[in-house]
């Protein structure tokens, strides 16, 4: 998104997000922006979310006159009274996504405390008791609880709405808040879900590399700097879409020499980044005005121990992630492929890759290149971004296709023959 996109524009690209992420329906769901006059772009009433275009959008007037070839949202009423209710809101999602949904429907709400990013981005998830979808009590209930300063809530018997100070904002809870949820339905089939402590969760993920001027600009980028740019690029929104990452959480490096590396960047979209977003770093040190991933200082100190891995990814999909947040072993050893590129899972604690990142540093070996991170996901490394990318992808079907075999029977891992099979055949 750029300052010159217009509210038309905007709402279609997130609402097509949405639908194409299965996180709405063809008829569920609508999306709002606010300006600073007091109107309100929102999408239309009972159109098909995955073919809305630019003039189905529709605008109400601060006096309440509408502009457009449609009505509006049925539940106009909630997004004008959480306005009122909250003058810093400028954005709104409504939505119905399925993990959501199941928390509604008993009464509950996600604690986000399972991962220190979900807690921070979302903060404390209200909820709001039901009324009739469209009705100013429905807005009533919803306001109210937007009133107490919580930014998501979730919707007895609805679904969910969160707001922000831009659109990008309202979706990044809302993405947050629905991959949070999947976590911990996941992570209950395994066992008891592990949450994080008040100690814990004021651990800054911050970047910890210095901010320097020591890389001049502009300067000359070799075209090996920008095949790898443009891999970290496909890369990274490759595993946006498929769900291995979501806009808040989520890093890939690449080894560009033997102390360069480039990095993604910050609190910068995943699904939206850009060649020049891509940070360098040299000798610990990242270009001037550029911030690199929190996770920058431990991928350095991998490169820095492993001369053998050129790539690392911190990733978050959501099977793996249940693991992480339990104390259930991930058991590679359920079918060939699987502990060919996996090998033997190793754990961490919550933290190692926040810091110097000297806790992984030795442990994340190409003869084991998966770490579980408790409460905060996995980390891959490989011999280049694609072979760490499959080792990825491996992981997550993996851990899917062993939560999923919970429900059928015991898990009956491939027998130390076979194991030693595997070895002496692909383990050179």
């Amino acid at each position: 998104m750029t300052a010159l996109e217009h509210p038309r524009d905007e709402l279609l690209r997130f609402m097509d997000r949405i639908y194409r992420l299965r996180m709405t329906t063809t008829s569920g769901g609508n999306l709002s922006i606010r300006e600073d006059n007091g109107d309100v772009w929102i999408t239309p009433a009972r159109l098909d979310k995955g073919s809305l275009r630019r003039d189905d959008v529709v605008l109400v007037k601060a006096d309440g006159t509408i502009a457009g070839r449609h009505r509006p949202s049925s539940e106009l009423p909630f997004h004008q009274a959480i306005y009122a209710a909250r003058p810093d809101i400028r954005a709104i999602v409504h939505a119905h996504p399925v993990a959501l949904v199941a928390f509604s429907i008993v009464r509950q709400v996600p604690d986000v405390r399972v991962l220190n990013q979900s807690a921070r981005i979302c903060g404390q998830v209200g909820f709001a008791p039901y009324a009739l979808p469209g009705s100013a009590a429905l807005g009533g209930h919803i306001a109210a609880t937007f009133a107490k300063g919580h930014h998501c809530v979730v919707l007895e018997n609805h679904g969910v709405v969160t707001g922000g100070d831009c659109l990008q904002s309202a979706f990044d809870r809302f993405e947050t808040l629905e991959f949070a949820a999947k976590t911990i339905i996941k992570a209950s089939h395994l066992g008891a879900v592990r949450y994080l402590d008040q100690q814990s969760l004021t651990i800054s993920t911050r970047a910890t590399l210095a901010d320097s001027a020591m890389i001049p600009a502009p300067r000359c980028i070799s075209s090996r700097e920008k095949e790898l740019r443009r891999e970290i690029v496909d890369f990274v929104r490759r595993s946006y879409q498929q769900r291995l990452m979501i806009s808040t959480q989520g890093a890939l490096s690449a080894r560009l020499s033997e102390d360069a590396f480039l990095i993604t960047p910050h609190r910068v979209d995943r699904n939206r980044l850009e060649l020049d977003d891509i940070v360098l770093v040299t000798n610990g040190e990242s270009e001037a005005g550029q911030t690199p991933s929190s996770s920058a200082a431990s991928h350095r100190a991998i490169y820095q121990r492993q001369p053998q891995v050129a790539a690392v990814i911190n990733a978050y999909p959501v099977n793996a992630t249940a693991f992480s947040v339990t104390d259930s072993n991930l058991d590679t050893r359920t079918i060939p492929e699987s502990y060919i590129f996996l090998r033997d899972v190793q754990r961490s604690p919550f933290g190692s890759r926040i810091g110097d990142g000297l806790q992984l540093a030795d442990r994340m070996r190409l003869d084991q290149p998966i770490m579980l991170l408790d409460n905060d996901g996995v980390m891959v490394v490989g011999t280049s971004v694609l072979d760490a990318f499959d080792r990825l992808e491996v992981l997550e079907s993996t851990a899917e296709a062993m939560i999923n075999s919970r429900t059928l029977g015991p898990l009956v891992p491939m027998s130390e023959s076979v194991i030693d099979e595997l070895k002496a055949a692909f383990f050179k």
